[in-house]
């Protein structure tokens, strides 16, 4: 355990920064499986209006650093495609 003032108070503050980004990659998790959702329904509309909301908070999250830039990119990307696919009517 730490014994200096200067060590128990970078505990404390560690414990809260522990908190905050676990409840910040809980939310951009759950938003992503929300949008995965969306996609694999097919609904357009939906996903289409959930789109910005995700890469908001993809984008913070890359900023916070709860994940890198790359991997910020990659599920901007990947969300981008599916849709355009789903959207896209299929030439026969």
């Amino acid at each position: 355990m730490a014994n200096t003032v200067s060590a128990l108070k970078r505990v404390r503050v560690t414990e809260r920064r522990t908190a905050v980004n676990r409840m910040r990659k809980s939310r951009l998790r759950h938003q992503i499986r929300a949008m995965r959702r969306l996609l694999e329904q097919k609904d357009t509309q939906g996903a289409a209006q959930m789109l910005p909301n995700t890469f908001s908070l993809v984008d913070r999250a890359a900023k916070w650093g709860i994940i890198k830039k790359n991997t910020a990119a990659r599920y901007k990307s990947r969300l981008t495609l599916r849709l355009r696919k789903i959207s896209t009517p299929t030439a026969a």
